[in-house]
């Protein structure tokens, strides 16, 4: 349901809530938040609460520090796993200069930017989520560790699937925020995870995939584990992805052949924003983890593939992400690609149906690769003119390791 903020201030007055956290990311797509006390939020709405930028990730420094948050009343949801009574809402923030214009490192308005750019040319980018992480257990003094939860493998079951519990309470504590999650199982490492989405505008699929990171933690916390979301927690085991489902409605045929070209067209140079860690190069080429960039139906050892769905399920999977990105920009620079591909009606190159895994080295050569390390995804992305056109200098300054 979408609020006013005159809606909101009574529903805090009549639901008795407590705190409200104002919510947004660094560039980095790590989530921060303020608390105010409810007699604050009048004025968080018309002024917004002013926040130390010097202390956070790619937003300044003691020179230029003050930002402010100005919460978006659609957003709110209440957090089900605190206190009944004294509640604890979340709302996502727009972050300002103080002469009112937008931070140019607020990574959501960035997402906003490129779904006004698609809306303007007539396309409509639809995104689903699918998140794998592990489970680990704790030391005795709490701390985490790399001892996997369980030792079950791919969508096995209760009592060798010792995470069918955390992962259900996860499920209906998502379902209790208003997000839908569409399946769940175990993944094949132990005690690794995925939750999958349904299909939803692009903000709120990027807004649920930062939230969902927080709910797997929180309810790990409460029983007693550790969520792991790092590309590649454990050498030798599956690592894990932040498998992107995407699809597109807007004129024109071959929408989603145009889309997908777009997107393998600049996916060297996004990868950077995509794959933002050193274990992000560890994961990529093993354990289906795609190297080559290629697409087809039904692989999964492709970087795209398509799923075996039709009519409204339809739908083109990039399987390189991982969980360290931010979703805010890798979304955004989804939509620019594709529609960069829509709007020059980019041919698709040829389907490669072989499995990239175990193809002889001259069945490959004519493919080329993602970036492998950090270094070189940097190095392509400081290159970059499509990245220059959509981002910052000092965005993508931000990531860059040389």
């Amino acid at each position: 349901m979408k609020y006013t903020p005159q809606e909101v201030m009574q529903f805090i007055q009549e639901e008795d809530v407590k705190f409200i956290r104002l919510a947004f990311c660094d560039v980095l797509g790590r989530p921060k938040n303020i608390s105010i006390m409810p007699q604050e939020l009048e004025r968080a709405f018309k002024y917004g609460i002013a926040l130390d930028a010097s202390a956070i990730a790619g937003f300044g420094d003691e020179v230029h520090s003050d930002l402010f948050l100005h919460p978006d009343p659609a957003t709110i949801s209440v957090l089900p796993w605190r206190p009944e009574h004294g509640r604890v809402v979340r709302m996502f923030c727009a972050i300002t200069y103080p002469d009112g214009t937008p931070f140019i490192h607020d990574t959501r308005n960035l997402l906003k930017k490129a779904i006004a750019d698609a809306s303007d040319a007539g396309y409509t980018f639809a995104f689903g989520s699918e998140m794998e992480f592990y489970l680990f257990k704790l030391d005795e003094n709490g701390e985490p560790t790399t001892i996997p939860y369980d030792n079950a493998t791919y969508m096995d079951v209760s009592p060798e699937d010792r995470c069918e519990n955390v992962r259900r309470e996860i499920c209906l504590t998502l379902e209790q925020m208003g997000i839908q999650p569409e399946s769940s199982h175990h993944e094949e490492g132990p005690g690794q995870n995925e939750v999958d989405f349904r299909y939803s505008d692009a903000l709120a699929a990027a807004d649920n995939a930062v939230t969902f990171c927080t709910v797997v933690k929180t309810i790990a916390a409460r029983n007693g584990l550790w969520a792991d979301f790092s590309p590649k927690p454990l050498p030798g085991k599956p690592g894990s992805g932040f498998h992107i489902n995407m699809s597109v409605q807007g004129p024109g045929e071959n929408r989603m052949q145009h889309m997908m070209a777009g997107i393998l067209n600049r996916v060297g140079e996004m990868t950077l924003f995509l794959n933002p860690s050193e274990g992000s190069y560890q994961r990529l080429g093993s354990h289906k983890a795609p190297k080559y960039i290629s697409w087809s139906y039904d692989n999964r050892s492709q970087l795209i593939r398509i799923p075996a769905a039709s009519g409204e399920y339809r739908r083109c999977e990039l399987r390189s992400p991982d969980c360290t990105a931010n979703p805010y920009i890798a979304f955004a620079l989804l939509i620019w690609a594709g529609l960069e591909g829509l709007q020059e009606k980019m041919p698709l190159p040829e389907a490669c149906s072989v499995n990239l895994f175990t193809a002889a080295q001259h069945d490959l050569s004519h493919l080329q690769t993602l970036p492998l390390s950090l270094t070189t995804a940097s190095r392509q992305a400081d290159a970059s003119a499509f990245l220059k056109r959509h981002l910052p200098e000092s965005l993508v300054a931000c990531f860059c390791k040389e």
